[in-house]
């Protein structure tokens, strides 16, 4: 477990930040070998329906993932203040509500993965393998996000490096079993599915076990298990605005990936490919929003705003500095990257236009996006779901609707970047105003900060 609250900012923030990354690395290392093995020797059609499928396995997941952050960011605050009761029952609590939501998903995925596909008016020739594939991942619900949870549990208290052993043993796990199921065996897109659940699934068993040899807080046990209704609702609080705005994104995914459908596998493969690389090129700043977010709740948590303020100021440099590279690499290696999953040519020339399309404006999302999660480890969650709203469905969908009825699929993209740039305005805005320091539900200092902001506030005014 690692302290926060001590040290250089900088400094605390990158050395926090690169074993995420580097498991990141490996965790798109493995979603982009099951694109490229499936793209490669499965072939196009299989490439697009497992990329039509993924919007819906992030939808049905994705309050989960932010009511878990939610109770993340609350361990971290708790850690922050050295409450360490609070720290345990948070951490149980998490376990049960983990556990519920798990079965619930898997139920709706599996029942309803199939209309869904229709709605998003997924081609007839790939929908029964869109359907397979959802149905068993969907089976395998409960190891994704159990792994996933203790992952967050362990970098709320401030360590980052055991979940980055975990996921290399995945990643290894299901590179192997993709070559295994779809190369040897010959399957289809059910054998990149069930390649990916195995490995979760052994990903979660160790972490349990040593979770139970090496941390007594952390101990993952049925008998004794504490469940606090208070803290459940305090996490619900943090949680469910960052899970609305998921879900919401989500939404808007399917929205998105459903006027990609309608142009064809074509589109559809060349938008799964270039999303690929789109994410691939955004872990740095993912892992650094993500270090970010833990740094800013524990030192909010210990009443350290001095050093939330400086530690936010050096990773806007450090993101901004990144954007600029991957900018580089969106344009130049556009082609090249695109083709790595399908030497199809117009998929690469789909693909590519993407690429070249959003790759100038990479920079304003990546801002937005650390400013955001140091509003969001202050605790305050509504108003990225506030800015999510007002940036995806009153700009992003509208605009990619707007230009794909003048320029064909490729107007698609060029709506991208209007929701990047008026996320960003609506979030510098914010920041800039400081109410979201006053939302921390834990605060050594509690009394002393908000009569400090209040009396700036009052002043300001004056």
């Amino acid at each position: 477990m690692n302290d926060l609250t001590t040290g250089n900012e900088a400094k605390s923030i990158f050395f926090f930040s690169l074993p995420m990354l580097i498991g990141s690395l490996f965790q798109q290392l493995y979603n982009t070998a099951d694109s490229i093995i499936v793209g490669q020797f499965i072939g196009k059609d299989a490439m697009a329906a497992v990329s039509g499928a993924n919007p819906i396995m992030f939808l049905l997941t994705s309050l989960l993932m932010g009511v878990s952050l939610g109770f993340s960011i609350l361990i971290s605050q708790y850690y922050g203040s050295k409450d360490m009761k609070k720290v345990k029952a948070t951490i149980d609590t998490t376990y049960i509500f983990v556990f519920i939501t798990s079965l619930i998903i898997t139920v709706i995925g599996i029942l309803f993965s199939g209309s869904i596909l229709k709605f998003m008016n997924t081609p007839d020739s790939i929908l029964e393998q869109s359907k397979l594939y959802l149905m068993v991942i969907f089976s395998g619900t409960l190891f994704s996000s159990g792994y996933n949870s203790v992952s967050a549990i362990l970098r709320g208290l401030g360590d980052s490096t055991t979940p980055l052993y975990f996921l290399i043993i995945s990643t290894i796990l299901n590179i192997i079993l993709d070559v295994v199921f779809i190369i040897n065996f010959k399957m289809g897109v059910e054998g990149v599915a069930l390649a990916t659940i195995i490995a979760q699934g052994m990903s979660f068993i160790i972490s349990v076990i040593y979770l139970n040899k090496k941390h007594d807080i952390l101990k993952f046990k049925i008998k004794g298990i504490i469940y606090d209704h208070e803290i459940f609702k305090l996490g619900l609080k943090l949680g469910v605005p960052s899970g609305l705005q998921q879900m919401l994104f989500g939404f808007g995914n399917i929205m998105l990936q459903s006027l990609v459908n309608s142009y064809g596998t074509s589109a559809m493969a060349a938008f799964g490919a270039s999303s690929k690389i789109e994410t691939f090129i955004s872990l740095p700043i993912m892992n650094l929003g993500a270090a970010v977010s833990t740094f800013v709740a524990q030192n909010m948590g210990a009443g350290e705003t001095e050093r939330v303020k400086k530690g936010v100021k050096a990773s806007l440099k450090m993101a901004l500095g990144i954007s600029i590279f991957v900018c580089g690499l969106f344009i130049l290696f556009r082609s090249q990257l695109v083709s790595l999953f399908n030497s199809d040519e117009e998929v690469i020339s789909i693909g590519s236009a993407y690429l070249i399309t959003i790759g100038p404006f990479f920079i304003f999302i990546c801002t937005s996006f650390m400013l955001s999660s140091a509003i969001k480890g202050a605790g305050d969650s509504v108003f990225a779901l506030i800015s999510s709203m007002i940036s995806l469905w009153l700009a992003r969908i509208p605009a990619c609707y707007f230009f794909s009825s003048l320029f064909g699929v490729n107007g698609i993209w060029m709506g991208i970047p209007v929701g990047w740039i008026l996320g960003f305005i609506i979030t510098a805005i914010y920041y800039r105003g400081g109410k979201w320091k006053t939302k921390s539900i834990v605060n050594s200092r509690n009394k002393d900060i908000f009569s400090d902001l209040e009396l700036a506030n009052t002043s300001s005014e004056e």
